[in-house]
């Protein structure tokens, strides 16, 4: 058996390992200081910010799931959560009559809003202060490069040469 596996190189994997626990702990401290400050989860926020960038606050249940890169089933599930809180709302498709659409309600919105302006001085004080303006835009280009990569299919596994 051989080993085709193209390892990381020391500095490889120095710059991979702290890219992955930087993300795990800005992930864990987004949403602990986003369930302390506001009593919103992660998934809460995701979905509620992906409404509002919606001219009406509604989207499909498929678009929603693609906006946020979640399976259906989570999202059915979160969603029921969210429904029981009063923050969104199921509405039938009146176009076909099999689809739905998830709104925000006012309540959701009122929320939102309300956490927002706590939710982006804590990634200010996190991320954006830790960096210069050229470091930041960096940053954000690197993950638009990288995500760019990823939805041209460069995630998918090579086939075997030879």
């Amino acid at each position: 058996m051989t080993d085709d596996a193209h390892w990381l190189s020391p500095q490889e994997q120095r710059s991979w390992r702290a890219f992955v626990r930087l993300n795990q702990k800005l992930t864990a401290r987004l949403a602990g200081e986003l369930q302390a400050q506001s009593k919103l989860s992660g998934a809460d926020f995701a979905i509620l910010v992906a409404l509002t960038d919606e001219s009406d606050g509604r989207l499909r249940f498929q678009e929603l799931a693609k906006a946020i890169d979640w399976e259906q089933s989570r999202l059915s599930h979160q969603i029921s959560r969210m429904t029981k809180r009063g923050l969104v709302a199921r509405e039938e498709c009146a176009e076909d009559g099999r689809g739905a659409f998830v709104a925000i309600t006012a309540q959701g919105r009122a929320t939102i809003e309300a956490a927002a302006p706590k939710h982006v001085a804590t990634v200010r004080r996190l991320v954006v202060d830790a960096l210069s303006p050229e470091e930041f835009q960096a940053l954000g280009d690197l993950a638009d490069r990288v995500l760019a990569h990823m939805e041209q299919g460069g995630d998918q596994a090579s086939a075997p040469t030879g």
